[in-house]
């Protein structure tokens, strides 16, 4: 128990603090933050951190069990702040734009070197994360991290076919369904979704021609582009964020290019949704909890991303949004339904068709970025 002095005197401390400070800034999300030239003052962590009164999530559309965010509030007596973005290239566009007052964010594996390179990640102190050694070994030191000196692994999981089985007959073997007309185009009736996501779609339609998703030979790409172009009719929407709620449980698509934890959900609610990964192959993914360079709650956002990976939170997570965890203790809390599902937890028949996405260089960013502008105008 600490002795009346010190309290009194951390209190004390703390009031001249506040009458300083004012309080935490809100995010910024489009105004860029004043040239001072100087660094954000940040929180130290000495043995248990004191707790800022505020943390400001910023996270992916339907990527949490929000009921996970009022526990933590209440054990802690910090006030969670969230909001959300629809992919990785909207996060780094509003990072770069000079969003400071967010404190814990969930890029992808590729966005994480990129946001390395940026110089927009805070490094990590691990002494504050030791539910770390709960990751398993498959999520471990990833290439794009490898001592986690940045970021911590948050859920992982597939993208290949939803499809509504009720519809859809006999069941997606190839990204055909998607790219090849004579076959999506059956489906233009009851709706065809795709991801608008740059590297997600024009990776498919690259591993549908059997090319590597991250290939930057430009001649290929551009054959990419035509094959989506020459799909692109027969489709009826590009939606990333709202697809589930809006389009797959309702039943306005029968068929979307879609991450696997998102067809389980809608399957939940409409139970002719499957899921399947083409026989070419797609990508394996791990998204991440990760702190801006600019945060200023540090700390605090270190405890709070070693709450996410207690074995029990990250179970709750789990059965809430159908992704597999990277937690490996986690799965004696987790549904049975989700851990004995080959296509969550994978089999090493279906890992070995499967790539990451890798970081682009400059010049092959420009490539793919005037690629995606192509498809979106036409």
């Amino acid at each position: 128990m600490k002795k009346w002095f010190w309290v009194f005197t951390g209190l004390l401390v703390l009031l001249l603090v506040a009458a300083q400070c004012g309080g935490p800034a809100a995010p910024q999300a489009t105004e860029a933050p004043a040239a001072t030239g100087e660094a954000p003052v940040v929180e130290e962590a000495a043995g248990e951190p004191e707790l800022a009164k505020e943390l400001y999530v910023f996270n992916w559309s339907d990527y949490i069990d929000e009921e996970l965010l009022p526990m933590y509030e209440e054990e802690t007596g910090v006030k969670i702040v969230y909001d959300t973005y629809d992919s990785n290239e909207d996060l780094l566009a509003k990072m770069q734009a000079g969003a400071t007052g967010y404190d814990v964010i969930f890029p992808s594996d590729y966005m994480v070197a990129q946001m390395i390179d940026l110089g927009l990640l805070a490094e990590l102190d691990l002494n504050n994360v030791p539910n770390l050694e709960y990751i398993s070994d498959f999520n471990k030191n990833p290439a794009y991290d490898p001592e986690h000196k940045y970021c911590v692994p948050y859920f992982w999981g597939t993208t290949g076919i939803g499809y509504d089985a009720s519809v859809v007959d006999p069941p997606p073997e190839s990204w055909s369904w998607i790219f090849d007309p004579d076959v999506v185009c059956q489906y233009q009736d009851g709706g065809v979704n795709v991801l608008d996501d740059e590297r997600e779609l024009i990776g498919a339609a690259l591993k549908y021609l059997g090319y590597s998703l991250n290939d930057t030979d430009e001649a290929h790409l551009n054959e990419a582009r035509d094959l989506i172009l020459a799909a692109k009719p027969c489709w009826k929407t590009f939606d990333s964020a709202g697809y589930i709620d809006n389009l797959m449980i309702p039943g306005e698509i029968v068929l979307t290019h879609g991450w696997n934890g998102d067809v389980f959900v809608a399957a939940e609610e409409n139970e002719n949704w499957t899921y399947v990964m083409p026989e070419e192959g797609g990508v394996v993914w791990q998204d991440n909890m990760c702190i801006p360079a600019s945060s200023t709650r540090r700390a605090t956002a270190e405890h709070f991303i070693n709450w996410m990976l207690d074995p029990e939170h990250a179970a709750q997570n789990t059965n809430y949004v159908w992704y597999a965890s990277p937690v490996e203790a986690a799965k004696e809390f987790i549904d049975p339904d989700i851990v004995e599902d080959p296509s969550i937890y994978l089999d090493e028949d279906t890992i070995s068709r499967l790539e990451w996405i890798e970081p682009l260089s400059t010049e092959a960013l420009g490539i793919w970025d005037r690629v995606w502008t192509e498809i979106k105008a036409q």
